[in-house]
C-alpha cells in the first residue's frame, strides 16, 4: 500500500507518518522541502520507503497511490509575500489535485480555520469565510477550487483549528502557545500571554485548541472511509481560553491543580501588549462547528486542553 505524505517532516505530517506506521503501513513516499534540515529529525524513528524534495516530487508524480495526504504548506500567518504563498499553497496543491483526479487517487489535504478570519461563525460555508491574512486566502482559494469540481475519487479537506503537540519545535515563532508556554515557564517561571482583544480581557481570548494526535485520527478515519468527501472542520468543538491553556501547562509541569486566578496573582501568568501589525489580523475567538464532520460519520472524541496539554508536557519533559 503506497501512501504519499507531503509535509512529512513537518508537525502534523510527521505525526501522521507515525500513525500510519502504527497501522503497519511503511510504504510511504515522504515529501518535504529538503533544503530545510531542522524538522528532519521528526522522521528519525519512522519507517518510510522514500523521501523526495517537493519540487522533484510534483514534477515526477503520476498520481498513482493508495492515498495522498497533502500536509505540506507555508504556514506562516505573518507572511506578506502573496506570490510565494500562492505558489506553495495554491499552485502546488492544484497540480497535485489534477494528478490525483487523473489517477482517481484519494486526496486528503490540510486546509485551515484561518479561512474564517474573525468569525463569529465557523461553518464550512462561503458566508462564514473572511480570511484576515494571505495564508488564510491561499487555503480558501484551494477549498473553492475543490467546490467547483466533481472528482471521481475522494477529495477531503480538513480545516485545522489551533493544533498543538509534539514535533512542532521547528515552527519556531509559529509553534503553538502550549510549546512556547512550556519553555517560558521552564526558563522564567512564568508564561506570557497577550492583553485583551476583541472584547475579551487579558488572556481570555478563546480558541479551539486541538491535540495533534486527534487530528491524525481524523485523517486516518478519512483513509478508512473513501466515500467521505468535501471540506470539514477539524477541531474539538469547544473554545477554551489562553488562560486555561497556560494553567494547564503550569499544572502539568508541576503536578498541581491551581486556578488561573491563583497563577495570575502569583505572577505565573503575565500579560504583554500585541506586537505591531498582529492585532488587526488576530482571531480572538474560534470554535469549530463539527456538524458536517459528525454527519459524515466521524465519532471520535477530542481531548480538552487539560488532557492534551498533560500528554504534550510529558513528551516535552522527556525530550
Amino acid at each position: 500500500m503506497r501512501v504519499v505524505v507531503t509535509g512529512a517532516a513537518g508537525f502534523i505530517g510527521s505525526r501522521l507518518v507515525a500513525g500510519l506506521n502504527r497501522r503497519g503501513i511503511t510504504d510511504i513516499m515522504a515529501v518535504d522541502n529538503l533544503a530545510r534540515t531542522s524538522p528532519l529529525r521528526n522522521l528519525a524513528k519512522s519507517r518510510i520507503a522514500d523521501y523526495q524534495h517537493y519540487e522533484e516530487f510534483i514534477a515526477r508524480f503520476d498520481g498513482r497511490a493508495a492515498a495522498v495526504f497533502h500536509q505540506g504548506a507555508c504556514t506562516n500567518t505573518m507572511e506578506h509575500d502573496r506570490q510565494k504563498m500562492m505558489a506553495m499553497n495554491l499552485e502546488f496543491s492544484l497540480k497535485l489535485l489534477e494528478k490525483c483526479e487523473t489517477a482517481r487517487t484519494p486526496l486528503i489535504y490540510a486546509s485551515s480555520a484561518a479561512v474564517y478570519g474573525a468569525g463569529p461563525d465557523f461553518r464550512e460555508e462561503p458566508a462564514c469565510e473572511h480570511p484576515l491574512n494571505v495564508y488564510g486566502e491561499s487555503k480558501l482559494l484551494f477549498d473553492q477550487a475543490l467546490r467547483q469540481r466533481k472528482p471521481a475519487a475522494q477529495v477531503a479537506g480538513l480545516r485545522y483549528f489551533n493544533v498543538y503537540g509534539p514535533n512542532e519545535a521547528h515552527k519556531q515563532a509559529m509553534a503553538s502557545v502550549a510549546f512556547h508556554g512550556f519553555h517560558q515557564f521552564q526558563n522564567s517561571g512564568k508564561i506570557r500571554l497577550f492583553t485583551g482583544s476583541g472584547g475579551y480581557g487579558p488572556g481570555e481570548q478563546r480558541r479551539d485548541f486541538v491535540y495533534v494526535d486527534d487530528v491524525v485520527a481524523v485523517n486516518l478515519w478519512l483513509l478508512d472511509h473513501p466515500g467521505a468527501s468535501g471540506v470539514f472542520n477539524c477541531g474539538t468543538g469547544r473554545a477554551q481560553t489562553f488562560n486555561q491553556l497556560a494553567a494547564a501547562v503550569i499544572n502539568a509541569s508541576q503536578g498541581t491543580r491551581r486556578t488561573v486566578a491563583e497563577l495570575a496573582r502569583e505572577g505565573r501568568i503575565e500579560y504583554i501588549p500585541f506586537p505591531p501589525g498582529l492585532l488587526e489580523r488576530y482571531q480572538s475567538f474560534t470554535q469549530a462547528d463539527l456538524t458536517r464532520l459528525r454527519a459524515a460519520g466521524y465519532g471520535g472524541e477530542f481531548r480538552a486542553v487539560e488532557q492534551g496539554v498533560a500528554a504534550y508536557v510529558e513528551e516535552l519533559k522527556a525530550a
